[in-house]
């Protein structure tokens, strides 16, 4: 039986990648699946994640990523998108999904629908993206306990330049925005960030127990 706790021990801020290593894609598929399955606000998944393999792009995102080497050595780097529209396709899009998964009738679902139509109708591009980026930190939040389940190394960036990013990438032609940036991969032998003690406060100062 997995123990989540010896797993979350064992997570750290990887410091220093193994740059011969290379994460199976079978590990990438469940990364997917758990971005894929995170929970987000109404359901609507205003968020996308990018997934870069490929070396070279990765080395010329270093100097954009306050030259953290983690993001060149690392198997693979992952960036977090917020979108920037929610409009009333995206929204009756979500519904029609919901009707074609459950079999639930229109009937029902348009007074929802309808609610958040008007809700984002009223929000201007910045109110949607400062709400779409609460839920990109969800999602990294559940992809670094799936990375420390599945002995996946990893390192949660807010370091990082997004407008030189999103230009990189070509982001707004998406209709996104990058939010935060995750190097994974296999921790190097060296890395003696590795055998560091946790310091987290004793939980009583964490957590309020109402009995």
């Amino acid at each position: 039986m997995i123990n989540p706790i010896e797993h979350l021990q064992w997570r750290y801020a990887t410091k220093k990648f193994d740059a011969s290593r290379t994460l199976p894609e079978e590990k990438i598929k469940i990364l997917k699946e758990a971005f894929n399955l995170t929970a987000t606000s109404y359901g609507l998944q205003p968020i996308k994640l990018i997934i870069i393999k490929n070396k070279q792009i990765k080395e010329e995102l270093v100097p954009l990523t306050m030259h953290q080497k983690q993001v060149q050595d690392a198997s693979h780097l992952l960036v977090f998108c917020a979108v920037t529209s929610i409009d009333k396709e995206y929204v009756t899009n979500y519904f029609e999904l919901v009707e074609n998964k459950r079999g639930t009738s229109k009937t029902i679902l348009a007074p929802f629908r309808d609610i958040l139509i008007d809700e984002f109708k009223q929000k201007n591009e910045q109110e949607i993206f400062e709400w779409a980026k609460n839920q990109a930190y969800l999602a990294m939040g559940n992809l670094l306990t799936v990375c420390a389940l599945e002995k996946i190394d990893s390192c949660p960036i807010e370091g990082f330049e997004p407008q030189k990013y999103d230009d990189y990438l070509n982001l707004a032609e998406k209709g996104l925005k990058s939010v935060l940036v995750m190097p994974i991969g296999y921790r190097a032998t060296d890395d003696f960030f590795a055998d560091f003690k946790k310091v987290r406060k004793d939980i009583s100062e964490t957590v309020i127990d109402f009995e």
